[in-house]
C-alpha cells in the first residue's frame, strides 16, 4: 500500500508513534510518506525506506489562521497525486483530518484518485478542541468524515464520544513501541555522569506544560531526598520549566536536580534511571510511561485517562490522585529501597510491554484497519 501520515513534528506522543509507524510499515513492505511541518522529532536518519514531504506555509499577517491547514491540505494534494496514495493516516483530528477532508474534495473534484482516510485520536483534539464549544461540531463533523477512526485509549475513545457529537464507531489502537530498540542498554559511564554510586536516580520526561504538574514531580523528589540520596533527571523543554526552577531553587534541591533539556537519547537516560515519574493532570496514554517500562524503569504516575491501562497499579508501578503527592513520594520511597520490589516491577514492565504494546502486535492492527477501509 501506499500510505501518507500526517502528523506533527513537534516533541509528543503523537509524532513518535507515527514516525514508528511509518518506519514499521516500511519495514513490512508498504511505501509510506510522512507529511509535516518538518522532520518529526523520532523519524531517524536510517529511515531511508519512508519519504518525508514537508508542508511549507507561506506567511499572510493578515490570514494567520487557516494557513497552515490550507497549506497542509495543497500539499496532500500533491503528494497522493504524484504517489498515488491509498490511505492518508491523519494524527489529530484538527488540523489534519480537516486537511485530509478537503484534500479529498479537491480530488474527487479534479477527477483523480482519492485515498480513503484514517483518523488517530490522540488526546488535545479532543480534550481541548473537542471541549470547546467553538470547535465541537467542525471537530466531530471531521471525525466522521473519515473511513475510520482510531483511539490510543478506551479511556479517550469514552471521552469523546461523551464530550463531542461523533456517530463513528472508534477502535482502540493502543500506542506501541518497536520493543527490539527500546529496551535497557545500561551505561555505568552516564550514569556516573550524574549521580553517585549510592544515589538514586529518579526521571521525568514531557514537553513540560501545565499538565504534566512537573511542579509535583519537584515536590515528590524533594520528599524522596529527605529519607534517601537520590537525584532528579528532568528531560524536555517548555513553558512549565521556569516554575520548575524556581520551586527546585525553593525546596532547596538545586543540587540534586539537573535539568537536560530535549534529548535525542531518551532510551540511554532511561537506561540508567531507577524510577519515572509522571504525575500528570490528564494523559490519553502516556507513552512516556510505556517507554519508561520497556526500559525496565518501574513507574509512579496518576491514576488518570489512559495510564491504568498502560501502568497496571502494583504490578508495574503505582498510581495516585494527580493531587496525592505525598502518596506518590510514598510509592516512590516503597520502589526505591526495597530491591525485590524494584526487581519485580522492572521485569513486569519489560514483559507488559512486550505482550501488550509491541509493534509487532499493534502495527499489524492498523494494517488490517486500512485494508477494511479499501475495501469498504
Amino acid at each position: 500500500m501506499n500510505i501518507g501520515i500526517v502528523c506533527y513534528a513537534s516533541v509528543g506522543g503523537s509524532g513518535v508513534v507515527a514516525s514508528e509507524l511509518a518506519r514499521c510499515l516500511a519495514d513490512r513492505g508498504h511505501r509510506t510518506h510522512v507529511i509535516s511541518s518538518d522532520t518529526p522529532f523520532r523519524l531517524r536518519e536510517s529511515d531511508a525506506n519512508v519519504r518525508f514531504h514537508r508542508v511549507e506555509t507561506p506567511g499572510y499577517p493578515l490570514f494567520r489562521e487557516p494557513q497552515y491547514l490550507l497549506a497542509l491540505a495543497n500539499r496532500l494534494v500533491q503528494v497522493s497525486h504524484a504517489h498515488r496514495l491509498d490511505i492518508i493516516h491523519a494524527h489529530y483530528a484538527i488540523p489534519h483530518a480537516a486537511a485530509a477532508y478537503l484534500a479529498r474534495q479537491i480530488l474527487a473534484g479534479t477527477g483523480n484518485h482519492v485515498p480513503r482516510t484514517i483518523t488517530t485520536l490522540h488526546g488535545t483534539d479532543v480534550t481541548i478542541l473537542g471541549a470547546d464549544p467553538s470547535y465541537r461540531e467542525t471537530v466531530a463533523f471531521c471525525i466522521d468524515q473519515s473511513d475510520a477512526v482510531t483511539a490510543v485509549s478506551a479511556s479517550l475513545r469514552d471521552d469523546t464520544k461523551r464530550q463531542m457529537p461523533v456517530k463513528s464507531d472508534i477502535e482502540v489502537i493502543p500506542n506501541f513501541l518497536d520493543c527490539a530498540f527500546h529496551l535497557r542498554t545500561p551505561d555505568p559511564a552516564l550514569r556516573a555522569r550524574f549521580c553517585k554510586p549510592d544515589e538514586k536516580l529518579v526521571i521525568h520526561i514531557s514537553n513540560l506544560r501545565p499538565v504534566k504538574q512537573v511542579d509535583a514531580v519537584v515536590r515528590v523528589f524533594a520528599r524522596i531526598r529527605e529519607r534517601l540520596p537520590a537525584r532528579l533527571l528532568i528531560v524536555g523543554e517548555g513553558p512549565e520549566l521556569g516554575r520548575a526552577e524556581q520551586l527546585i531553587d525553593e525546596l532547596g534541591v538545586t543540587a540534586h536536580v539537573e535539568l537536560v533539556g530535549e534529548a535525542q537519547d531518551v532510551i540511554g537516560l532511561l537506561s540508567i534511571s531507577d524510577l519515572f515519574l509522571l504525575p500528570s493532570l490528564q494523559e490519553s496514554f502516556g507513552l512516556s510511561a510505556l517507554e519508561a517500562m520497556a526500559c525496565g524503569v518501574p513507574v509512579v504516575a496518576s491514576k488518570v485517562g489512559g495510564l491504568p491501562e498502560v501502568v497496571i497499579d502494583g504490578i508495574t508501578g503505582f498510581l495516585h490522585p494527580p493531587a496525592y503527592v505525598a502518596q506518590m513520594a510514598e510509592s516512590a520511597m516503597r520502589i526505591l529501597s526495597d530491591r525485590a520490589l524494584h526487581a519485580r516491577m522492572a521485569e513486569a514492565g519489560v514483559r507488559l510491554a512486550m505482550e501488550r504494546f509491541s509493534a509487532s502486535r499493534i502495527v499489524p492492527q492498523y494494517e488490517a484497519l486500512y485494508e477494511r477501509a479499501l475495501a469498504g
